[in-house]
């Protein structure tokens, strides 16, 4: 078991530390990781949800709907309870709460999801990591996008443009509303899946050349955007503030833990329990980096929380692995 944690994870947490030791070195500068960052988001990322989706069937996706409503409740619940209590609780700007709210909610299962699930549930792994791949980039991260968006202080460092919004008008708001709306569905990362999926819903079958074609770039996503993030973190001191230890703990603790006493008390079969457990125990993903530099939010933090994330995710998924065997 140690080995195949090990094989799953160290590949990750070597590659964002060669991002750290390359923006050490001198390597690669700041601006360099806006560049992967843009690569990541607009191109790769895109890419790899768009096929891999595509690679699905619609017989898969039937027979995986007990996992897909426990994934709906587990993601879309966590990040509404955390997005809710900073914006109430700790009156935490709109951005930085989505922020926090997709780290603490989000696995990275496209990025890790084949190689730790696929060790322990083999060819049926396609199963958890397509359905859970489609609740997040159909759900939190669209949200979250569009939360950034909206955001007055995202985008600008010393947020000159917030008081300007709030003497608006209330028509003039919901006309910004709807144009920031729009924008966020014309991001390939929000209309790539949603295109996918609805392809996989209408029965048309996908040319495996095709396929082929199109994931060649999407697989660079998980090295690239964990490199940049290596790069992000080398530009900010490590964080290891409650806020940080508090949403690493969110994910890879509390979220997992939710859904495996869940599931036992209503009594779901073993072979379900450990998909859906597992699935959540995976760490955050790297996309919350790569926002958190476009927007400006939160960067050191968001960084910060991934590598805790990452590293920590040793032993927690250790632990839920023992407890679902």
């Amino acid at each position: 078991m140690a080995y195949t944690i090990a094989g799953a994870l160290l590949p990750i947490v070597i590659t964002f530390l060669l991002g750290f030791v390359g923006a050490w070195r001198g390597d690669f500068q700041r601006q360099d990781a806006s560049i992967l960052n843009r690569l990541v988001l607009t191109y790769a990322l895109p890419l790899m949800l768009f096929a891999g989706t595509l690679g699905t069937s619609r017989a898969s996706l039937s027979q995986g709907v007990p996992l897909l409503i426990v994934s709906c409740i587990a993601l879309v619940g966590m990040y509404g309870v955390v997005f809710v209590s900073s914006r109430v609780i700790f009156s935490v700007a709109t951005g930085t709460s989505a922020l926090a709210a997709l780290t603490a909610s989000a696995p990275a299962v496209p990025f890790m999801g084949p190689a730790i699930l696929g060790h322990f549930f083999g060819q049926t792994s396609a199963i958890p990591i397509a359905i859970a791949s489609l609740v997040i980039n159909l759900t939190v991260v669209p949200v979250t996008i569009l939360f950034l968006s909206l955001d007055p202080v995202s985008g600008s460092r010393n947020g000159e443009h917030q008081g300007r919004q709030c003497a608006m008008p209330r028509r003039a708001v919901l006309s910004a509303v709807a144009g920031k709306l729009g924008e966020t569905v014309r991001q390939p990362l929000v209309w790539a899946p949603v295109v996918a999926f609805a392809v996989v819903l209408s029965g048309v079958a996908v040319p495996p050349l095709l396929l082929d074609a199109l994931s060649l770039l999407g697989h660079a996503t998980g090295g690239v955007s964990l490199f940049a993030a290596g790069v992000i973190l080398a530009s900010s001191r490590v964080n290891i503030s409650w806020q940080v230890m508090l949403l690493v703990s969110l994910k890879n603790v509390v979220q997992p833990a939710l859904v495996l006493g869940g599931l036992r008390w209503f009594g779901l079969p073993q072979s379900d329990l450990s998909e859906a457990v597992l699935t959540m125990a995976i760490p955050a993903m790297p996309i919350v980096a790569m926002l958190a530099l476009q927007y400006r939010v939160a960067e050191a933090v968001a960084a910060s929380s991934l590598f805790f994330s990452v590293i920590g995710s040793v032993i927690t998924l250790a632990v839920f692995i023992l407890l679902t065997s």
